[in-house]
């Protein structure tokens, strides 16, 4: 009996909730192609999987045209769009252009891919687009405004197109993932790497230290460990015929954005 293997594309797998996907679905009925943004990260995946003849890892920057392009002569049947970047700073005095290359990874390059895979998607009628936006998307944080708008626009953009893809009466699938905060080391550099300015000049500037403690402490009670929680919404929308279209976690994170949603100001 031949078994036919389901294709699977995955941005930002190098690390984090990304490659514990990877390694929950790799002895699955999937030929996975894992990409990462850099050289570097794909010496280390490359070597990773080095042995598993169902998975391809290549340069995958969302950015580059190029790479991009790559995307054109794979055939896929689900993309799992997790790559992305945060850039911290009061929006008062956040240089602009790093405000733009939140934006320009986040949503722009990001749903320039999204486009790409679709077109083949398009033309099979079927397919199936799995998103990862975050629960940042509608609970905003202080000096994290940048990145929460991203993932405010990126929770509209997905949930727009699920109702436009509807005219079209064909069997794509489109899921938004919201994780909460887990402790993959993605919010430490994000949280960090205003200071690189702000230390220079800013208006915060005799509240840094205090901003950096009220931070840490938020995301020291905050951050989940343990990937498990996330990692399982991820796998069952990509296993499930019938997917919802959004999956959150952790529970206490989601409860806590819906009650913000309800009582905010």
């Amino acid at each position: 009996m031949v078994i036919t293997l389901k294709k699977i594309l995955i941005t930002g797998a190098r690390s984090g909730i990304g490659n514990s996907v990877v390694d929950k679905i790799i002895n699955k009925n999937y030929y996975i192609y894992l990409t990462v943004h850099t050289e570097k990260q794909l010496e280390f995946v490359k070597e990773k999987y080095k042995d598993y003849d169902n998975v391809k890892c290549f340069k995958l920057d969302i950015t580059s045209e190029i790479d991009r392009n790559k995307v054109n002569t794979l055939e896929i049947d689900i993309l799992l769009n997790i790559a992305g970047i945060g850039n911290g700073g009061s929006i008062s005095e956040m240089p602009m252009e790093k405000v733009r290359e939140n934006f320009e990874v986040n949503v722009f390059s990001f749903f320039e891919l999204v486009q790409i895979v679709l077109r083949q998607m398009i033309s099979k009628r079927k397919g199936k687009i799995i998103i990862m936006s975050s629960l940042a998307g509608i609970l905003p944080l202080n000096f994290l405004g940048s990145y929460c708008a991203t993932k405010a626009s990126i929770i509209q953009l997905t949930t727009t197109l699920k109702n436009e893809l509807k005219l079209l009466n064909n069997n794509i699938k489109i899921i938004l993932i919201e994780p909460g905060m887990y402790h993959t080391g993605f919010n430490q550099v994000m949280l960090e790497n205003k200071y690189d300015w702000m230390q220079k000049k800013s208006y915060f500037e005799n509240e840094l230290s205090l901003i950096r403690k009220r931070e840490n402490l938020f995301f020291g009670i905050l951050e989940k460990n343990n990937l498990n929680s996330i990692v399982k919404k991820i796998v069952k929308a990509v296993e499930s015929e019938n997917p919802k279209f959004i999956y959150r976690a952790p529970i206490t994170q989601v409860i806590g954005a819906k009650l913000y949603q309800i009582f905010k100001m």
